[in-house]
């Protein structure tokens, strides 16, 4: 079980515990009156057993807290979202992580991927993803496994070209401009990218900078399927599989969707961001 899971669970247990010691209850007078096993109250108090919705509920009400029933749901589900901090992760480096997200891709069929702020990984060169990959060494002081990071990452494209797959990926015209390589680097991405508007397993769709949006670009995520999204940010992956939070990752993604162009419209934005290079 991961460290940010079991923390996670040992501080609702905490809260459980400050909502029966409220009421002026023992562990044993509180089983009692929810006809639950002593050792049960302990456990969830002390974060050995993950609790259920319907024990929230319960312990809410039995303690006298009905308005804290939202509070204990929203700390559930947020325990349930299995938060994987990247120093852990990094700690054996970043090939063990790029492993991890093939795992998904196999199982997978079909994807939706948001990013705002660099070219999403499926479709990173080699040169462009070994930049990529020593940027975040380097913030995360992790082990540096660039060129093994970078074979696995390009060894998963391979699943662009395979039947029954489907990847449907929204970017920002930004992520078109941004250097965190050098511009001859940029430009054979940007090449790349125009290259891939012609397959059949891929849709790409890119929202300009001056397109309406009915929701603010925030952090980049994949969906896969219909079973789990994976959010990014600076400290952590978020792997949500509750249907409620995917569901809201589905409807951001299809906002975002809605303002992007395609077809040969992306091209013509794709080459305008590489016509904005200095190449000399």
């Amino acid at each position: 079980m991961s460290n940010d899971f079991q923390q996670a669970r040992v501080a609702l247990g905490a809260r459980l515990r400050e909502l029966r010691a409220a009421r002026g209850f023992t562990g044993r007078e509180l089983a009692a009156v929810l006809r639950w096993p002593q050792s049960k109250v302990s456990k969830l108090e002390t974060g050995r057993q993950t609790a259920t919705a319907d024990d929230l509920h319960a312990w809410a009400q039995a303690t006298g807290h009905p308005e804290t029933v939202d509070e204990l749901i929203t700390r559930l589900r947020t325990l349930e979202s299995r938060s994987r901090s990247w120093r852990r992760q990094l700690a054996a480096g970043h090939k063990p992580v790029q492993d991890a997200l093939t795992a998904e891709y196999e199982r997978s069929r079909t994807f939706r991927a948001w990013q705002g702020s660099m070219v999403v990984g499926m479709l990173q060169t080699p040169d462009y993803a070994r930049h990529v990959f020593s940027r975040y060494v380097d913030l995360h002081r992790s082990v540096r496994d660039v060129e093994e990071a970078v074979r696995a990452r390009v060894r998963r494209q391979e699943m662009l070209y395979e039947p029954g797959k489907t990847f449907h990926i929204i970017m920002w015209e930004a992520a078109l401009h941004v250097l965190v390589c050098p511009p001859p680097v940029l430009a054979a991405q940007l090449d790349r990218l125009m290259g891939v508007l012609g397959l059949d397993t891929v849709t790409l769709g890119i929202v300009p900078l001056g397109a309406p949006l009915k929701l603010p670009p925030a952090n980049a995520f994949w969906l896969y399927d219909d079973r789990l999204a994976i959010a990014e940010d600076w400290h952590a992956e978020l792997w949500l599989d509750d249907p409620v939070t995917v569901g809201v990752y589905q409807r951001v993604w299809q906002t975002l969707a809605d303002s992007a162009v395609y077809g040969a419209v992306a091209h013509r934005v794709i080459t305008r961001a590489r016509r904005a290079l200095d190449l000399s």
